[in-house]
């Protein structure tokens, strides 16, 4: 199972530079898992670069996988993750729901890099 962060849908949403290290997972589209709060930030953030417009048609491509809503069990698990690692909310949350599914991350928010299940490439400046 995958799931691409935020940051990942957003590149691969506007063909950026590091657009191709996130279609392999989702492009597999068997295989992905959307936690709600990457919905939140990619909505709030096309949004604002984009229009609305753009952000609904996001969202809809990121609808083609297994959304995971936030449960009980996460949020816990994200609010232990939080106190340890020191990670934003959200950032909690998306490595909670990786955890609980067994999952691999894929990301380029260097929060991340060189946390066990993370598949991390480096943001291209810019």
């Amino acid at each position: 199972m995958n799931i691409v962060d935020s940051s990942g849908w957003v590149e691969y949403l506007i063909d950026g530079v590091n657009a191709n290290f996130f279609a392999e997972a989702i492009q597999d589209t068997e295989k992905l898992i959307t936690p709600t709060i990457c919905i939140y930030e990619v909505f709030k953030r096309v949004f604002l670069e984009f229009g609305e417009d753009r952000a609904l048609d996001a969202i809809g491509i990121m609808s083609v996988s297994q959304v995971v809503d936030l449960d009980r069990q996460i949020a816990i698990e994200a609010a232990r993750i939080s106190l340890e690692s020191k990670l934003a909310m959200a950032d909690s949350i998306i490595l909670a729901t990786t955890r609980a599914h067994d999952a691999k991350l894929w990301t380029q928010d260097v929060h991340f890099a060189g946390l066990d299940g993370v598949q991390y490439i480096e943001k291209a400046p810019g």
